[in-house]
């Protein structure tokens, strides 16, 4: 089986040395950048499936960095776990915005880490369905060629929106509890990610905006696609 390949962008010398140390020990292929100019450089040339990246970094910030990856195509899906000294709900709001998958706030513990790293890289199992392309409230959302259009124009979502969007079109009306969201999105270990759930919900309406409201708050369970 090919090794999943993770790039580090961390400017904290210490750290990258922690980090590359317990992934290379969990059997993934390592790199390392401590900018990140640096970092994007190389997520470009070397297209890793996940990158660590520390939101206060040198040369190029974090976000900047995020936004760069994720207007260019060649790195639009790889999946981003941000690092952060900050810890304030602004600052989940904010990198998740600019698309990130998941959040950490330093200082963290190692092992955790790593599970969160591995439920990320576990491809969920698509239900199968006779359509990719599914519609509703003006929402469109194509599987394959992996597009989201609201009102016929295009909308930019990171992949974990895109298929927390998927779900709730393909169910409109359907209440979502939000383990069973996050199990869509992440795999079988997304229990201890289920928190970062409202996070990126707030992202996604955010990002419809007049239409926020077709994502609706169902009180005491989850989220469903509000229907006429």
């Amino acid at each position: 089986m090919e090794k999943h390949k993770i790039l580090v962008v961390e400017d904290e010398r210490s750290l990258v040395e922690v980090l590359s140390y317990n992934l290379l020990r969990e059997g993934y292929d390592v790199i390392t950048a401590t900018d990140g100019q640096d970092g994007l450089r190389k997520a470009q040339s070397a297209l890793p499936d996940l990158i660590i990246l520390d939101l206060m970094l040198p040369v190029m910030d974090g976000l900047q960095v995020c936004r760069e990856l994720r207007a260019d195509p060649r790195t639009s899906s790889i999946i981003v776990l941000m690092l952060t000294a900050k810890s304030e709900e602004v600052d989940e709001i904010v990198g998740f915005s600019m698309g990130a998958d998941d959040y950490v706030a330093k200082p963290f513990k190692v092992k955790p880490l790593i599970h969160r790293i591995k439920a990320l890289l576990r491809r969920p199992q698509q239900e199968q369905t006779s359509a990719d392309v599914v519609s509703a409230q003006g929402i469109t959302v194509d599987r394959i060629k992996h597009q989201v259009s609201l009102d016929g124009q295009e909308l930019v979502l990171t992949p974990t929106e895109f298929k927390l969007l998927w779900t709730l079109t393909r169910h409109p009306g359907r209440p979502f509890r939000r383990s069973e969201l996050m199990d869509i999105c992440r795999g079988e270990d997304a229990n201890a990610l289920e928190r970062t759930i409202d996070v990126h919900i707030r992202s996604l309406r955010q990002k419809l905006l007049a239409k926020a409201d077709l994502v609706e708050t169902v009180r005491g369970v989850g989220y469903r696609l509000k229907i006429d």
